[in-house]
């Protein structure tokens, strides 16, 4: 699947990863967050000009894939959409959307950003996804 990769040390770095074509949990392929998730510290991730590389998950700051705007109306309307801006350490800002599929009583951008302990969580733009590493997040700012 081709990503792109940021890690602790740069920029962005194109290429491609490995999802399972399987899982347990549902129909369908593993997803990036999925795979970014699971408990192995490293995962495979070929750049485009080079060799694979096993990337330690800890040193990685976002994955991003992609996907081209959403065009399905009842995808973007199933969850509340909260507008995030992400301050990473790295100094950098991520702007986007983060799906909430919680209790509406338990839906604000807190709640979502403390849902789980899980390394990675997703924050979306009409054109990619950002699987993001909660440790290397400075502080969000809610644009809502």
């Amino acid at each position: 699947m081709p990503a792109r990769v940021t890690l602790t040390t740069g920029k962005p770095r194109a290429g491609t990863i490995f999802v399972g074509a399987r899982v347990p949990q549902h129909d369908g392929p593993e997803t990036p967050l999925e795979m970014l998730n699971r408990p192995e510290s490293f995962f495979p991730f070929r750049p485009n000009d080079g060799d694979i590389l096993l990337v330690a998950k800890g040193q990685t700051i976002a994955l991003t894939i992609d996907h081209g705007p959403i065009v399905d109306p009842d995808r973007l309307s199933a969850a509340k959409q909260l507008q995030l801006d992400l301050v990473l350490a790295s100094g950098s800002t991520l702007s986007g959307r983060a799906a909430v599929e919680l209790p509406e009583q338990h839906s604000r951008a807190l709640d979502y950003l403390n849902a789980t302990t899980a390394p990675f969580f997703e924050l979306s733009t009409d054109e990619s996804t950002h699987y993001v590493n909660r440790a290397h997040v400075l502080f969000a700012r809610p644009r809502d």
